[in-house]
């Protein structure tokens, strides 16, 4: 009796073993997928890391040329109004000149 136990109980193992190995292929292909996700989701992560450092770069460049346009703007006001004066200044006599001929 105890051989006969024995016998089937053998013969039902190696079944389970197989199936055993079938699943353990299964969690396998599946962990791998699973390794290849957290891969790709890295790339990404990385590559956005990188966005975000190319945009703060350019802000600070576009904050320093806003800066520099600051400078040149007043720079240029106070060019005109230089200009201006010195028109102003160099026109008033003549002026009074073109005002005695005015009236033909």
């Amino acid at each position: 009796m105890a051989t006969k136990k024995m016998v089937n109980s053998s013969r039902g193992r190696p079944s389970k073993d197989v199936d055993l190995i079938k699943s353990v292929e299964k969690l396998v292909i599946r962990i791998d997928h699973l390794v290849e996700l957290f891969e790709e989701a890295s790339k990404h992560v990385a590559e956005v890391e990188g966005a975000e450092i190319k945009v703060q770069e350019l802000s600070k460049r576009l904050d320093d040329l806003l800066e520099q346009n600051k400078s040149i703007a007043k720079g240029l006001i106070l060019l005109e109004k230089y200009v201006r004066g010195k028109t102003r200044l160099d026109a008033g006599p003549e002026t009074s000149k073109l005002s005695e001929y005015g009236s033909f």
